[in-house]
């Protein structure tokens, strides 16, 4: 393993924004990524676990601690529909992989730009699915080094929130089981061309900003308060898509939380609805423990 320090995690990340991380590492292999986990416990590193970078917004001042990416990107077909895949392959190749050939379960995952690991983590999802539907199980690496698997029926999950947000470590691997269905590539095109044609698909963006309320979409109550192109610095709300904030000119992660907090007062005033954060701000400085996101 190479541990770079200062490397910029603008880079790292959908929405391109936020500074150095003290050390950052990539890791390709379970075994890799046990000996990361290794060096941050006898170093006394604060350590964060990263797929894709989607779905979170780093510090200006960057990390203070190790930045972990997590790049194990193994993929098996252990029978028939079921999958064995690396917390760090993407979660939209999968999606459109297993549709290609005949498997249905997972056609939602096209387009989201993040990481398996990731998407089991947030229960990613979009379309009325979610990743939890189909996952089987997931194995998590302690900070001690100890792999465990956790089968679905042990975990519980729920709009973008699962049991592994509790849990130290890292996520390395999950397994999934996937229907036959003749009609599972049309319809993940099909999702495909939505999304293109409704969301800010090209600009940097963390994806959708805030939660959907119950019963309701962000998206439309941020449009019916006239919020649209609302700026602040180099972040502005998507003219595409209300519940996209999206960088426009070298946005900081300062602008993005101040936008949101006047997004969130120009919803509450326009709708009385509270919006809730999506999108995970990571700060400079956090707790002992890692995390993983998108």
């Amino acid at each position: 393993m190479k541990i770079e320090p200062n490397r910029p995690l603008s880079q790292l990340c959908t929405f391109g924004i936020g500074g150095p991380a003290r050390f950052l590492v990539d890791v390709t292999s379970i075994e890799q990524m046990r000996q990361a986990l290794r060096y941050a416990k006898e170093e006394s590193l604060n350590y964060l676990v990263i797929g894709k970078g989607s779905n979170c917004l780093f510090d200006d001042q960057g990390y203070d601690g190790l930045v972990i990416v997590n790049k194990i990107g193994f993929l098996e077909e252990l029978s028939a529909g079921q999958f064995y895949v690396g917390a760090g392959y993407s979660f939209s190749r999968l999606g459109a992989l297993t549709a290609r050939k005949g498997w249905s379960g997972l056609e939602f995952a096209s387009g989201i730009p993040g990481s398996v690991g990731g998407a089991v983590y947030m229960n990613a999802g979009a379309n009325s699915h979610d990743t939890s539907e189909t996952l089987v199980a997931a194995e998590v690496l302690s900070p001690d080094g100890e792999l465990k698997r956790h089968e679905r029926a042990e975990m519980s999950f729920g709009y973008r929130t699962s049991s592994f947000q509790r849990i130290p470590g890292a996520i390395v691997s999950a397994t999934f089981r996937l229907t036959p269905s003749t009609e599972a590539r049309k319809v993940q095109v099909e999702i495909v061309k939505y999304r293109q044609a409704t969301q800010p698909y090209s600009d940097l963006s963390a994806g959708c900003i805030f939660r959907n309320p119950p019963a309701q979409s962000a998206g439309a109550l941020i449009d019916k308060a006239g919020l649209k192109g609302l700026r602040v610095g180099g972040a502005m709300v998507s003219e595409r898509h209300a519940n996209f904030i999206v960088n426009t000119e070298d946005a900081r992660a300062s602008d993005v939380i101040a936008l949101m907090a006047l997004v969130r007062q120009r919803v509450l005033e326009a709708t009385g609805v509270q919006l809730q954060s999506e999108v995970v701000h990571i700060p400079y400085q956090r707790a002992n423990q890692g995390s993983l996101h998108d």
